[in-house]
């Protein structure tokens, strides 16, 4: 795309060189406006391409799935999966887990499990960074809901 734009340039350069003759005088208006247009029309194509990765879109259903069954298959002691979320970060996702262990289990042997989902996650290419909450019940509410009166 750079080096088409550099041609386009050129091209409009040699033409206004070469306009020395006083009938192509509007030349020097319309050249630089189609210039202008086309620059104006590529950067914005390329804002649309990418606005989707900025504005942090929910992954793909399939790749959710994809996920559920990293941390389902995980380890045994994986009793449910609470919540699977992973949204874009620039060109890749940032995944929150949130997985239930049993009440009983040791926190040393709940602390190892869940960083090691965690580091299972982030060698996935797609992931930037991954957090995994771990949780001895899924029947709550939200932990950091707001409520707005």
């Amino acid at each position: 795309m750079k080096h088409f734009l550099s041609v386009h340039v050129t091209c409009h350069c040699l033409i206004a060189v070469t306009d020395h003759m006083h009938h192509l005088f509007y030349l020097r208006v319309i050249l630089p406006l189609q210039l202008a247009l086309y620059t104006i029309r590529t950067w914005s194509m390329t804002v649309l391409e990418n606005v989707n990765s900025l504005v942090g879109r929910s992954a793909a259903p399939e790749y959710l799935q994809k996920l559920t069954y990293l941390c389902w298959n995980h380890h045994k002691a994986v009793r449910h999966i609470d919540t699977v979320r992973a949204y874009t970060f620039g060109s890749h996702y940032f995944v929150e887990v949130d997985i239930v262990l049993p009440a009983d289990m040791p926190l040393e042997e709940a602390h190892d499990i869940g960083e090691s989902l965690q580091e299972k996650l982030e060698l996935l290419p797609e992931i930037e960074r991954a957090f995994v909450h771990l949780d001895y019940e899924f029947s709550h509410k939200p932990e950091h809901a707001q409520a707005h009166s």
